[in-house]
């Protein structure tokens, strides 16, 4: 099982962090050990002081794909849901300054928390999904898929021209503007479509 992510698909949070938009998906992989799964805790790391939530759409794969037409995408995957892609935005920013890879930052145990997934045929239009996120009972994110600048049938094409899909991936599509730090204590949620998909404490 892989957790390929895809940075930057939304034009404001691109603005938000200063970074420019990209001309085509950016991609990057998460391990199996980063998932963090059943509503766990969240136990802040100690390599750190600056981890930021970072939620989006998530999607599973159901079969394997190679060199994925866009107009065959949608059938390699069936369900989705809401998870937090947590940054150490600290080391993030040490690793950009110094032209390095993000693995340090992105890639730690327990940064990719997924929720409850529902299948796609009970979603509705892929391309309407409405999301949100809330810190402490505020809301501090909310997006819709309809404003990803690389639509889910591209984003897939892209990934496995390099990268075969195999079924249980996960694909984390990217994060709308709004992001922000967690601190110890904080309760994290996550809303697909208006329903509770995800709880997350931060200890």
């Amino acid at each position: 099982m892989k957790i390929i992510c895809i940075g930057r698909n939304y034009a404001a949070h691109a603005a938000e962090l200063n970074n420019p938009q990209p001309s085509k998906p950016v991609i990057f992989l998460k391990p199996d050990t980063a998932l963090l799964k059943n509503n766990s805790i969240f136990y802040y790391p100690d390599f750190s002081k600056e981890i930021h939530y970072e939620c989006e759409l998530v999607f599973r794969v159901c079969k394997e794909g190679k060199h994925i037409d866009e107009k065959f995408a949608l059938k390699y995957v069936d369900r989705v849901g809401v998870g937090i892609d947590f940054t150490a935005r600290d080391l993030q920013e040490e690793c950009k300054t110094k032209g390095l890879p993000w693995e340090r930052a992105k890639s730690f145990d327990n940064s990719a928390v997924i929720g409850d997934m529902i299948g796609i045929n009970e979603a509705g239009d892929l391309n309407e999904l409405q999301f949100s996120f809330n810190k402490n009972n505020i809301e501090v994110q909310n997006g819709s898929s309809a404003l990803m600048l690389f639509k889910l049938p591209r984003i897939i094409s892209e990934i496995s021209s390099f990268i075969t899909l195999k079924q249980g991936d996960l694909i984390y599509t990217g994060t709308p503007e709004g992001v922000g730090s967690i601190a110890i204590g904080d309760t994290l949620n996550g809303f697909l479509n208006g329903k509770l998909m995800l709880t997350c404490n931060v200890k």
